[in-house]
């Protein structure tokens, strides 16, 4: 509870204690230190909370870096998507095309048709 002290040092402090203050100042010096025990957890647990608050704070701008990284790959993947499709949509319409079939390339070619 105390860290090292013991129960034969707090035994000792209280004795010293009251003979340096007397027993009509002890409940008064008391109060004192029970308060400023009690200020200081206060304001430790209030240090430690806002140290907490800035890690998850950090945490959250991270995330958010990573998000928006991940947003440019997207753009970047859909950007290469419409350059791909554009020549793909080409080339089948060319192929499926049927005014342009293997036909009329064999027609025009001169071979086997009439001399």
């Amino acid at each position: 509870m105390f860290g090292t002290l013991g129960v034969p040092e707090l035994i000792l402090i209280f004795v010293v204690a009251l003979l340096l203050f007397g027993p009509r100042k002890m409940p008064e010096i008391g109060r004192s230190i029970g308060r400023a025990l009690g200020e200081f957890r206060r304001a430790s647990n209030e240090f430690k909370r806002t140290i907490e608050d800035e890690v998850a704070a950090e945490d959250v701008r991270e995330v958010e870096r990573d998000l928006k990284g991940i947003r440019g790959v997207g753009k970047e993947l859909r950007d290469l998507k419409r350059s791909i499709e554009s020549p793909v949509e080409t080339v089948v319409k060319k192929v499926l095309d049927p005014a342009s079939g293997p036909e009329d390339g064999n027609a025009h070619s001169g071979e086997g048709g009439p001399p």
